[in-house]
């Protein structure tokens, strides 16, 4: 792995943790250049919710391929990108009576935040927008100005500004409803709050620690939009496409947003691809003001038209995603009960999960550790890395969901037992 440490530059993470060189992938296993295999937790950090190298889906990519269908398009028409906006309405938007526009922007999740914040400012005449602690919606400037962490934030350089933090549901405590505090400030001509033009909300906050928010929470939010003239903007980056057993993760609360962001599992298979969703009525760009060589992926087209049509024409991955997540939540449970030494908490929805140790913020990190070194893949998140977030495609294997399972309680088995791992964790003190 010389030429990684020689050539690469020192913004690299991910291989850190998993300290390997990656030659194959199929749904949730991987395979390194030693002949190790692992099962995956990460997938992608949510990038690959039908998992590595789907069979329906790579058959459909292969045969535009060998077709030389039209790889880039800038935002041309073509017959890829008719494909998937027709199967797109037909198996999403129409089905939940959404009246949406589509605006393809740049590939990467954080160029549909800053279309996103751009059009709303545009919209409204209005500059400020509200956004969550703990919130994570990118690290271009935009983005990262409404993105909570100060590890992302530090990085920017500049001053981040127009944006207003609010507590995220939960934040301030159970007994805390942090949309009274919000509403407060709003109605309060000196509270200091300038209007904002919208308010940018994940549902479930992925990297902020999988953090869940209320069903009715979600619902006041809305409203409390409505009512003060502000757009509400659901980043559904990473929760969305199926990962909380919809394929929206606001279909739960019944609620409608305004502006919706999706990226990550989009493509269906790892490929670069990022949408807006917005009210007809917003619709108000200008020819090519927010623009970028590469909205037209086609081949990306062409695997998320495929994983939509196939996965998303009945109910039955819905169910799958519901079960194997019931079982996931039973299992976390079920371990930590079992655990005497830290207080671990449950938290998650869907196919979206943490095990959260505030009392001990770098055990999570000494988990990972330990279950990569028995086959497994999975990260952390959180303010201090404190969360196990578990991540796996949709569509694992229910036997390898169980298995990677036992590889996270055998690990947390082994971190606890472990006298000199103990002691550099503060858990246990020496004589």
């Amino acid at each position: 792995m010389s030429i990684f440490k020689r050539l690469e530059s020192n913004v690299r993470g991910y291989c850190r943790s998993f300290p390997t060189t990656f030659t194959k992938a199929q749904n949730a296993t991987l395979r390194d250049d030693k002949g190790n295999e692992y099962i995956d937790f990460l997938a992608g950090a949510g990038s690959l919710n039908y998992g590595h190298n789907n069979p329906q889906l790579k058959a459909k990519l292969l045969e535009f391929l060998e077709r030389d269908g039209m790889l880039h398009g800038l935002d041309m028409h073509t017959d890829a990108k008719e494909r998937f906006l027709e199967v797109f309405d037909k198996r999403i938007l129409s089905p939940l009576e959404l009246d949406y526009k589509v605006q393809f922007t740049g590939p990467t999740g954080t160029n549909a935040v800053e279309a996103a914040l751009k059009l709303a400012r545009k919209i409204t005449g209005r500059t400020n927008i509200v956004s969550f602690t703990n919130g994570f919606h990118g690290v271009s400037l935009g983005s990262v100005a409404a993105t909570g962490n100060s590890h992302f934030r530090d990085a920017a350089g500049t001053p981040l500004n127009n944006v207003t933090f609010m507590p995220y549901y939960g934040y301030l405590g159970d007994n805390i409803d942090t949309l009274e505090y919000f509403e407060a400030l709003l109605k309060d001509n000196s509270s200091g709050l300038d209007l904002p033009a919208a308010v940018i909300v994940e549902t479930v906050q992925g990297e902020g620690g999988v953090n869940v928010a209320g069903i009715e929470w979600l619902q006041q939010l809305e409203t409390l939009c409505e009512e003060h003239g502000m757009l509400l903007i659901v980043d559904d980056i990473q929760v969305g496409c199926g990962r909380t057993g919809d394929f929206f993760s606001f279909e739960q609360a019944g609620i409608v947003p305004d502006i919706v962001t999706l990226s990550k599992s989009l493509s269906a298979y790892g490929l670069p691809m990022s949408l807006v969703l917005m009210k007809s009525e917003l619709d108000q760009w200008e020819p090519g003001e927010h623009n970028g060589t590469f909205r037209g992926n086609n081949l990306a087209f062409v695997s998320a038209a495929e994983a939509i049509e196939y996965y998303w024409g009945d109910y039955q991955l819905s169910r799958e995603i519901k079960q194997k997540g019931e079982l996931i939540q039973e299992r976390l449970q079920a371990i930590a009960d079992s655990i005497i030494d830290v207080d671990l908490e449950v938290r998650g929805r869907g196919m979206i999960w943490g095990l959260a140790c505030q009392e001990c913020p770098d055990l999570s990190g000494k988990i990972t550790e330990a279950a990569f070194k028995r086959g497994l893949i999975i990260e952390t998140s959180g303010t201090d890395s404190h969360v196990l977030k578990f991540l796996p495609p949709l569509t694992i294997e229910e036997d390898l969901l169980k298995q990677g399972l036992d590889i996270v309680a055998e690990s947390y088995k082994a971190v606890l037992e472990d006298e000199a791992i103990m002691k550099e964790l503060g858990l246990i003190t020496s004589e």
